[in-house]
């Protein structure tokens, strides 16, 4: 005859509460090992500790159970190692951060020219009395920063309707950058030709690649072909300086009127509200006040369930993730890198140790930045 189920589950219970008396026991020991390697200056991770582990583990599981006990015990081992991380940085003392200061700023590189919608966030985020440097491309502006020419640089990141901008995140993982701040800026895309151009001749309209595909919709539907060009503002200047009459430009508004350019859409993106988010970024490590989130990229190890024991670190760290994006970055190979963010201040002692941690055992780790964000 069948057991009742909740005879059953009575019994789970009491399995589970040995489970966890079994796993309190395990991390008290874990942080035995963890004082003895600090009394004897040795590093948390010792050669093929962890494998001879798991090695034991599958050969003793019973039939149909390896391959779930060696995950188990994966899972314990990292715990364990966490824990032990942090035993190792408890009176380590971090050195503090330079404050990120807007005001104390005396040149900002941003791409395009006067009318981009970088320039609207150097605005939004330093004021309308700094000089910017404006920069013809992404790299350019990356270059000006680095050699001392702009203090703070401003590139695009991400918009709401197409997403991350991969040209950005090959800079972030080439360079030694820091990001000191996110600005958001709502984008509002409008189709504008020259005065005397009529809008059923025009067979081209050119702009950013990222600003074309938010308004794929509306140019498609006009029978348009899309056309590259460097920047939303550079392309209605080019616009206005030509002499065909057959070509339009997506741009802003400000920037249309700016070029005395005819507005024939307004509001010509496929969706609405639209904003992109902006980073900027510097030589420094420079953090503003309340800085509330921090960003890393890194490598994924080749193995089963590599990502998945990175972010168990996370879990057992307390750390709420925010945003993880996977690119493929140009020369690594083919090779997967990792952005993320997450919830944290550097100046907290127990976050600058899961930084720490998370890049021991790393081939490749970049931490980008603490910073806030400016909507």
């Amino acid at each position: 005859m069948n057991r009742n189920l909740d005879d059953i589950r009575l019994d789970i219970n009491a399995v589970d509460s040995e489970i966890l008396e079994l796993f309190t026991k395990r991390m008290a020991l874990c942080k035995e090992v963890a004082a003895y390697k600090i009394a004897n200056d040795l590093p948390v991770m010792q050669g093929n500790r962890e494998q001879q582990v798991i090695d034991r583990i599958r050969a003793a599981a019973p039939e149909g159970l390896a391959d779930a006990s060696a995950v188990l015990f994966t899972e314990i081992m990292d715990i364990s190692k966490c824990l032990q991380a942090d035993e190792y940085t408890k009176d380590k003392v971090y050195p503090k951060p330079e404050k990120f200061v807007p005001e104390n700023a005396e040149v900002i590189a941003c791409q395009g020219t006067t009318g981009a919608y970088a320039e609207a966030a150097c605005i939004k985020l330093f004021g309308d009395n700094k000089p910017i440097r404006f920069a013809s491309g992404f790299k350019d502006v990356v270059d000006l920063v680095e050699r001392g020419c702009a203090d703070y640089g401003i590139l695009p990141l991400e918009n709401s309707t197409v997403g991350s901008i991969a040209e950005t995140y090959n800079l972030l993982a080439g360079h030694d950058l820091y990001i000191n701040n996110i600005i958001q800026i709502e984008i509002t895309h409008c189709f504008a030709v020259k005065p005397e151009t009529d809008p059923s001749e025009v067979r081209r309209v050119f702009s950013k690649r990222e600003a074309l595909d938010q308004c794929s919709k509306y140019l498609r539907n006009c029978g348009y072909e899309p056309m590259d060009y460097a920047n939303t503002a550079l392309a209605a200047e080019m616009v206005k300086n030509s002499t065909d009459n057959t070509i339009g430009c997506i741009c802003s508004k400000a920037c249309a009127e700016m070029n005395g350019l005819k507005i024939v859409e307004d509001h010509a993106a496929d969706a609405y509200p639209n904003y992109t988010r902006f980073i900027c970024f510097s030589k420094r490590f420079a953090v503003p006040e309340n800085a509330d989130t921090i960003s890393v990229s890194f490598s994924v190890p080749h193995t089963s369930g590599g990502l998945y024991r990175i972010l168990t670190k996370f879990a057992v760290y307390g750390l709420n993730l925010k945003k993880i994006v996977n690119k493929t970055v140009a020369g690594k190979d083919f090779e997967a890198i990792i952005f993320l963010d997450f919830d944290g201040s550097y100046e907290n002692r127990k976050v600058a140790a899961f930084l720490d941690d998370l890049k021991s055992g790393m081939g490749y780790f970049k931490f980008l930045g603490n910073f806030s964000e400016t909507f």
